[in-house]
Parts: structure tokens; sequence; C-alpha cells
């Protein structure tokens, strides 16, 4: 059970998947392939869901990226891969969504940038158009406020209160006071337009960490509806992860954030799904949701001069990501289990004793002895080879789950 108390929001439904209103923190992504193709963008979308992506989001910007939605959700239906689809819209969201309404009908959800609807009041007859086919449609929407598209007449009309004022606010504080405002108003005019309260998710997103937590603190305290969270562009690698972590792991230790998306920049040819994997691993380490069970490795020093944990570390890993999916579909809840392969005594007994099963390996100059504790009690001790080591150890964790986690009912 979670430390983190859960903030009080409305619950939306969006295709089979709650967001808000108590439910579990929902793990979101996007595709980066061109919508237009519906085969690729499909494939694409299916391997988010496979991976574990319990949202996925695609860009709707042109006719033909619109007339593709049907076909794509057919072939992600067809596949198994039953999540929500979002469709993503800036500019011409009004005509896509009236012009195409087989388009309208197969998307589960909207998002809609409200400083990219258009100028004037033109962009309140656009908002409005939006919010109408999702009324009629009974669809929720996401209103996304991004620091990079904002509202530019709000902006300015802040910026120059600041200055005639003299209130001394700092240019990213009156960016910040204007996210929160737009997404507030444009909340509004939302729920003049027809939507309920249970049809509407909000975002407010910068990429900047330190701006991030005091922008959804504010957002939070203004607001029922629930949150998505995330930053607008993480970077990439271990920027990307670092910076997503910082800011997102301090709100949702706050209880602020319904659904979360890491954004990380893909290197050339790289892998979609690692944003899917961060999220997991995000909410897994503040104990809010279980996805997979967790490797607990040491990260060695002068002791651990032989690189046996480090590869019984990446052996263990490798077995449990490929039995994991026999594992769900035969055991409760095997998803929360723990282990831990340590490197010397140090660390090694304590560590290992703090997880489901965990080894302590020898380090330098110790006795060539590994103790395997299981629910913090010495079970038994492996000598050998790797081989031996690893053939043994992965059989003691196959035998602690088969012992420890119900089997599902069949019926």
């Amino acid at each position: 059970m979670s430390w983190i108390k859960a903030r009080d929001t409305v619950g939306v439904k969006v295709g089979r998947v709650q967001v808000g209103g108590g439910a579990p923190v929902v793990v979101q992504s996007m595709a980066n392939t061109d919508t237009a193709d519906a085969a690729s963008t499909a494939e694409q979308c299916i391997a988010l869901a496979l991976a574990g992506s319990e949202m996925v989001r695609v860009t709707v910007n042109v006719p033909a990226a619109a007339e593709a939605v049907p076909e794509m959700k057919r072939r992600m239906a067809d596949a198994g891969a039953d999540v929500p689809l979002i469709g993503d819209f800036h500019y011409n969201g009004h005509l896509l969504l009236t012009e195409h309404p087989a388009c309208a009908e197969a998307l589960d959800k909207y998002r809609i940038n409200p400083g990219n609807v258009g100028h004037g009041k033109r962009r309140d007859e656009q908002f409005a158009t939006i919010c109408k086919v999702a009324a009629d449609r009974g669809k929720p929407v996401r209103i996304g406020v991004n620091a990079g598209s904002l509202n530019q007449e709000l902006v300015l009309a802040k910026m120059r209160e600041n200055t005639e004022k003299g209130l001394g606010r700092s240019s990213e504080q009156v960016l910040s006071e204007c996210m929160v405002l737009s997404a507030l108003e444009s909340t509004a005019l939302a729920l003049q337009c027809g939507l309920k309260e249970e049809q509407i998710i909000i975002s407010c997103k910068t990429s900047r960490p330190a701006e991030l937590v005091p922008l959804y603190r504010e957002l939070a305290a203004r607001t029922r509806q629930p949150l998505h969270l995330g930053l607008t562009e993480a970077g990439m690698g271990t920027k990307g992860l670092v910076w997503s972590a910082s800011a997102m792991g301090i709100l949702l230790s706050e209880g602020i954030g319904d659904t979360i998306r890491i954004s990380l920049t893909p290197r050339p040819g790289g892998d979609r799904r690692e944003e899917v994997y961060a999220c997991q691993e995000l909410l897994q380490a503040l104990g809010l949701r279980a996805f997979a069970p967790s490797v607990t490795s040491c990260p060695g020093c002068g002791r651990t001069t032989s690189s046996t944990f480090q590869r019984l570390a990446e052996n263990i890993d490798g077995y449990l990501k490929a039995k994991l999916p026999e594992w769900k579909n035969r055991y409760e809840g095997v998803e929360g289990l723990t282990v831990a392969v340590m490197g010397c005594i140090v660390n090694g007994p304590g560590e290992s004793k703090a997880a489901n099963i965990g080894i302590s390996l020898p380090g330098t100059g110790e006795s060539p002895k590994c103790p395997v504790f299981v629910d913090g009690v010495k079970s038994t001790t492996l000598e050998g080879s790797y081989e031996e080591l690893a053939a043994a150890f992965e059989k003691l964790v196959e035998d602690y789950v088969r012992a420890h986690y119900p089997a599902k009912s069949r019926g």
C-alpha cells in the first residue's frame, strides 16, 4: 500500500480506463509515426500497449491522418490492444472532427491545446466546436496547455499588467500564471459548451522541472479535474529520465497527477517503448503501482572486483522479464516480487533480507559462499561456478513464485 495520499478528483472515463476519482495513476504514451500511415501507426500503438501503455495518443493533423484513424483502431482491436486511443489536435481540430465523423467516433479522447485553436473570437468559436463534438459523442477531452504554445494575447496582457502595476513578478512567474488561467478559463468554457466535469482532464506542461512543480501545485489547488502530468519535452537518455523523475516524483509523492507521460526524445531508430518503461519504473519506485518484479543490485566498489554479481544481476533481470508474461497469467500479485543480487558482506545480507528473495555474493577475499535469504530468513547457501549459481538461483526464484503467489482463477 502506498504512503502517498491521493488527491480528491473527479473521475473521468476514457474508453475502459478511469482517470482520477481514486483510480491508480495511468501510464500514457504517444506514437511518433505518420498517422496517415494506418498500418505503421497501429503497429507502434500495439507495441506501446503491449509494453504497458494504458492510453496511446496519436497526432491528427491533416485529413489523411483523420481518415486513417478508424482503420488504425480496427487494427489495434484485431491485435487485442484494447487501450484508449487519443487524438492530438492543434490549429484545425474543429475542422477535422466535424468533417471526419468516423475519426471523431473512433477516438476515445480528444486533446485540445487552447493556445493553438485560433485567435480572438475565432479561438472561442473553434474551441467550442471541438467541445460540442465531444459532448455530442460522449467523449472526454484533455485541455492541454503548453508553455511553448501559450495564448500570446493572454501573455501580453499579463506582462503589461505586471509592468504597469509594478507587481515585480519574473517572466517565468507570469507565464506560469497564464498557463493556469488558460487551463481554468478553457475548462469553464468547455463546461459552458455542454461538457460535464467528468469529461475533462487538464494539463499545464513546461520543459523545466523547477517550474513544473509550483505550476502543478497551483493547478491542483484550484481544480478538482484530473491532471495529466509530464514535461513538454524531457530530452534524451539520462537527461530526459532524470529531469522527468525529479519533477514528477515530487508531484506524485504529493498526490498530484492522475495520468503521466515521460516524453523522451528517442534516438534515431530507437525504441518508443522506453517512455512506457520509464513511467512504470517511476510509479513503482514510489509504491504507486506494481508492473513487474524488481531487482535490487549492488553498484560495486573496491570490495567487488569480481564481475560475478554483475552477471548474475543481469541474468536474473532477464529471467524475470522472460518469465513475467507467463507468471502474470498464472499468479496473482507476482508483479510485486522483489529480488536482490548483492556483491559483498557489507550490505549484501541486509539488502537480501529486505527483498522477497535475495542472494549475497562474496566480495574480494571473502569466503566463496552465497547465502540466500527468503522473506528475511536465511534459506540456503549456494556455491559453485557462475553457471551453477545462476541455474540454482533461478530455480529458487521459480519455487518462491509458485509457493507464495496464489494461482489466478480461470473462471
